[in-house]
């Protein structure tokens, strides 16, 4: 009888109670299932109204920044997804895309992942061997994910290959490119034919629309190993390129992609006499982001090779990409490419013109010169006639030892 009475006085004393009391309790308990959901340490705080499980204060703050990136990064790459796809429908209809670059920003963000360390790693774990039983299951799924042709390698036997560098680098059958004669420039690799033309106001377009600076892509001329030009015009540094009246600069961009063969070749008979090699940035150097990123080749680590042809200056850069830390030239047994032991914006220097040797290291047309890791760019400068013509269209896929132009 006294419980029952008991109860009904709760009862009645509950209708008084505020309704805002209320809600905080029910409050409470979402919160205390929900920190009990999640395995948080609780602790408990004694009121005179109420006793209520709360979680440290520390432990609810370090929670709410991860959703908070998931959700802008997810955002922002499921942005740029949507933009490269209107990218592919308007190339699709033939309509020019329009450009929008990337700002600075964006471009000091990308800078600051640490892409030169990730290739440092995927480098050695492309070194790594398979064992015998996964080579053909690993290899299978990279040709068909980039749809590379097996049937001109000159080993086709996957098994072979005991590595993923031994199998980005494998050399091709002696018949499967042939190198045009014809002609007094080709293609150095296979690719992509990003653009190309003459080179106007010391600016060069890495995509249409899309330039960067000579100057800052090659780096200041040198008399001498110690000796360096002033600072300079834009036409004084074109005089110092070109070096015979009447001539032009020309340039060609040839993009590799990652299906694509990865050595690279002499494009013509020439002789280099210098290389300079520009620790830089690894990024990505595809189509759409040279859209995107303004000077793009400069930032990211290069070698530039130069020296003259029988016309003149020219020259052959490589260019690193993510995943491409490593840059080999065939006859520089001293480059060392993504070393930590090289700053960013800085660059080195190395003659192959010696006391034993005042000409430099010749090169025939078509004469293996190095290799990438993984797909990268080609950027060729060279100086002309005037009626040297390109025999080439943007964007059209091109294969080493094919021609480029010619007089």
């Amino acid at each position: 009888m006294a419980a029952s009475v008991g109860h009904r006085c709760l009862g009645f004393l509950r209708g008084f109670v505020p309704r805002r009391t209320r809600l905080l309790h029910c409050e409470n308990s979402t919160l205390s299932h929900f920190l009990h959901s999640w395995k948080l340490p609780l602790r408990a705080i004694n009121t005179d109204a109420r006793k209520i499980h709360t979680a440290p204060a520390r432990t609810l703050f370090l929670l709410r920044p991860l959703p908070i990136l998931l959700a802008t990064g997810g955002g922002y790459v499921g942005y740029r997804q949507y933009e490269k796809y209107k990218e592919r429908e308007l190339e699709k209809l033939g309509l020019e895309i329009p450009l929008k670059l990337a700002g600075h920003w964006e471009v000091a963000l990308y800078k600051s992942v640490p892409t030169r360390l990730l290739s440092r790693a995927w480098g050695r774990l492309n070194q790594v061997e398979l064992p015998h039983w996964l080579r053909r299951p690993v290899y299978s799924l990279y040709i068909w994910t980039f749809g590379v042709n097996m049937k001109e390698a000159a080993v086709e036997d996957l098994h072979h290959y005991r590595n993923l560098s031994e199998f980005f680098r494998r050399k091709l059958k002696p018949q499967a490119r042939p190198v045009c004669g014809l002609h007094s420039v080709i293609s150095p690799s296979d690719g992509k034919i990003l653009n190309f033309g003459q080179v106007k106001n010391c600016e060069v377009e890495q995509v249409k629309g899309v330039t960067y600076s000579l100057e800052s892509f090659l780096g200041p001329r040198t008399y001498t190993e110690d000796l360096s030009f002033p600072p300079a015009s834009c036409d004084s540094f074109r005089n110092h390129l070109v070096t015979r009246e009447g001539n032009e600069l020309y340039h060609c961009v040839i993009y590799l992609a990652p299906g694509d063969y990865h050595c690279f070749h002499s494009p013509t008979d020439w002789t280099v006499s210098h290389r300079r090699h520009f620790p830089g940035s690894l990024m990505s150097v595809n189509p759409g982001m040279a859209r995107w990123i303004k000077e793009l080749f400069c930032h990211n680590e290069r070698v530039v090779l130069t020296g003259d042809w029988k016309h003149g200056f020219f020259s052959l850069t490589a260019v690193g990409a993510t995943n491409v830390g490593s840059i080999r030239i065939y006859f520089d047994r001293d480059l060392h490419t993504n070393s930590p032991r090289y700053n960013k914006g800085s660059y080195n220097d190395f003659s192959f013109v010696t006391h034993a040797n005042k000409e430099g290291v010749p090169m025939r047309k078509g004469e293996h010169l190095g290799e990438f890791n993984l797909g990268s760019t080609i950027v060729l400068i060279f100086e002309a006639p005037k009626d040297f013509n390109f025999r080439l269209k943007a964007g059209q896929k091109i294969r080493f030892g094919e021609a480029l132009g010619s007089l």
